[in-house]
């Protein structure tokens, strides 16, 4: 990318995240974007975005690549499949992983990248839809020097906190592996806290608004508390994260820990939690409504 240019970023998924990353870039770059629902690609062009039918049509004028999907299977995909980004990506252009993966899946895309002649900048992100919409999150970076310096000004603009983890794709996935397994059982506890008030006849709302300003509190009970009340009501919570999404970043992190010989029991406990509520048909709702797994909203 031509020094003191502004890079032309094609963002391959418009979904929770990547629909406010996408509007946000679009404020300060040319954004063209692609996502599988109509719909979705209309909110960016109503933002000053592009829309392209397929990844390779919007990485066609793209210097950078930015994956906001879902899995590893849908990160292949939109890179290497029919239509896939490495088609049309320039020589040399860089692919930003946002996605959480895990480590070995992000190096098997770097090694598959290199083969094309192209770069992988491992860029796992936290923070939520909001934060998205506003540059405010977190980025944990695995990549050598001469790639994250050419896509640094993208993620500067997405993140109010960028930490490189390490040289190599696969360092970000890392951290975000814990990262994962912190948040994965933050919410599962603030489920439990919610389901024993619940079950001591207390207001759980006063338990929430109260614990949350102690040492008790987290970051997932003062933010999915609150949602977790709404499960109980005729409006639940928006789908912010969905339940099968920690069903497959909390298989990640007791894999990885299996791999590293690492126990993680609270891990797994958690683990156990999501697949239970994927299991009794939650797995597309927010992962806040996990807590009606441990007290339904009607007990016998």
């Amino acid at each position: 990318m031509p020094q003191n240019t502004s890079p032309h970023v094609a963002v391959i998924g418009l979904g929770a995240m990547g629909l406010p990353m996408a509007t946000h870039l679009a404020g300060a770059f040319p954004v063209t974007g692609f996502d599988i629902a109509q719909a979705r690609r209309d909110l960016l062009v109503a933002a000053g975005g592009g829309q392209a039918g397929t990844p390779a049509e919007a990485a066609a004028a793209a210097d950078v690549a930015l994956l906001a999907v879902r899995d590893h299977e849908q990160a292949s995909a939109a890179l290497f499949g029919e239509g896939g980004v490495t088609s049309t990506l320039r020589p040399g252009g860089v692919v930003i992983l946002t996605s959480t993966i895990g480590p070995d899946a992000a190096r098997e895309l770097h090694a598959r990248l290199q083969a094309t002649g192209h770069v992988l900048v491992d860029a796992p992100i936290s923070g939520g839809p909001v934060r998205a919409g506003q540059g405010d999150l977190l980025i944990v970076v695995g990549a050598e020097d001469a790639a994250l310096q050419q896509v640094r000004p993208v993620l500067d603009r997405l993140a109010s906190t960028l930490t490189v983890v390490g040289p190599r794709p696969g360092d970000g996935q890392a951290l975000k592996t814990i990262n994962q397994l912190l948040a994965g059982v933050h919410i599962a506890a603030a489920a439990e806290a919610v389901a024993l008030a619940r079950g001591l006849g207390l207001d759980p709302a006063v338990v929430v608004g109260t614990l949350a300003q102690g040492a008790a509190g987290s970051f997932m009970l003062g933010d999915r508390g609150p949602r977790m009340l709404q499960a109980y009501t005729d409006e639940p919570a928006e789908v912010k994260s969905r339940i099968d999404i920690f069903v497959k970043d909390m298989g990640i992190v007791t894999g990885v820990g299996r791999e590293a010989h690492v126990p993680l029991p609270l891990a797994a406990a958690a683990q156990q939690l999501y697949l239970i509520a994927e299991a009794n048909g939650l797995g597309a709702q927010d992962d806040s409504t996990v807590v009606t797994v441990l007290s339904p909203a009607t007990r016998p």
